[in-house]
């Protein structure tokens, strides 16, 4: 394999294995080639799987199983249909009034672990099978850190936008789902030359949403403001994001720090969830 590489700086012939041009001294960072498989599950043993959405994936269904066997206890119907009372108590996001009559006071955490949770097995399903279609795409696209980010804002855009608008109690992935769906049409929107054949489909996704508006005339529960909210959080913030450069620089950092940032809010959400729950159920 040819182990030469041109400089982004000065344009002459490097080394893969330089980090740093020594005809201009100015860093560079790895191949596009190279980069795109960084993110790969086991050196790409698992098909169009991405580190950060199997993480995902794997936090939604550890999950499930922990409200399933909650709520058989609580004599619930056991994996198909979870119990409102056990989703409340795992995080789900619940509108103002119905806080306000529980006095449960200021839980702004639901807003993001209302995201990781699923109310049956078709529920949980369904939202997996459309988050390992986009997930992986919007990874490879967006790298990791922005990957993150985008999933975490349009989350808690849309349980915002729900706790805002709607009376109901809330839940599920689909928030982040619309999310990814409102990133790769901004992309497309903001690089066409790269992406802009991808518009249509994903534009098409969109409106496929709509369907889901008529959804709840025959019985079915869905929270549309959700969905249309993580729509508008993951449009935002891929438009402002855009695709990483490929040299390390400043806003490369930034990324990276929201993305920690992101996962740290998470990360104290559910400790919030945990305390709460323990003090509830003493």
């Amino acid at each position: 394999m040819d182990s030469r590489r041109m400089c982004p700086h000065c344009r002459a012939f490097i080394t893969t294995k330089d980090r740093v041009c020594p005809y201009c001294n100015e860093k560079v960072g790895p191949r596009a080639v190279d980069r795109s498989d960084e993110g790969s599950v086991l050196g790409g043993l698992i098909p169009h799987a991405r580190f950060v959405t199997v993480i995902i994936l794997v936090i939604n269904f550890g999950l499930y199983v922990a409200t399933t066997i909650y709520s058989s206890k609580a004599g619930g119907q056991i994996a198909s249909n979870i119990d409102m009372q056990t989703l409340v108590f795992f995080g789900a996001k619940v509108p103002p009034g119905l806080l306000r009559r529980l006095m449960l006071g200021n839980q702004w955490w639901r807003l993001v672990t209302a995201g990781f949770l699923h109310g049956g097995l078709m529920h949980i399903l369904m939202n997996s099978w459309s988050f390992m279609s986009l997930g992986p795409l919007v990874e490879e696209v967006f790298g990791a850190s922005r990957m993150l980010v985008i999933y975490f804002c349009s989350t808690v855009s849309g349980y915002y936008l729900s706790y805002m608008m709607s009376n109901s109690v809330s839940i599920g992935a689909s928030a982040a789902i619309f999310g990814l769906i409102g990133a790769m049409i901004a992309i497309s929107i903001k690089e066409p030359a790269r992406f802009g054949h991808m518009r249509r489909t994903f534009v098409g996704w969109a409106l496929f949403g709509v369907i889901y508006i008529f959804g709840n005339l025959f019985g079915m529960r869905i929270d549309n403001y959700a969905h249309f909210g993580g729509l508008a959080g993951g449009f935002a913030i891929a438009y402002l994001a855009g695709t990483p450069r490929i040299v390390a620089s400043w806003s490369e950092k930034l990324w990276q720090i929201s993305a920690g940032a992101c996962i740290a809010i998470t990360a104290a959400s559910f400790l919030n969830m945990y305390l709460w729950f323990n003090r509830f159920n003493q």
